[in-house]
């Protein structure tokens, strides 16, 4: 996996928690939700499409 990739993915799980424990902020679960699908989008296109790039 790419490193941002991973980056992304942890970012997203950070902010899932933090957004399940707070619920004044309840909006950063919304958003770790988008990144976390986002990140997974970008994951299994990368892995559907190969990596023959150069």
């Amino acid at each position: 996996m790419n490193l941002a990739l991973i980056i992304i993915i942890v970012i997203a799980v950070i902010l899932a928690i933090f957004g399940g424990l707070n619920s004044a902020l309840s909006w950063l679960l919304w958003v770790a939700i988008i990144i976390g699908v986002i990140a997974l989008i970008v994951f299994l296109f990368r892995l559907i499409s190969g990596r023959n790039r150069v």
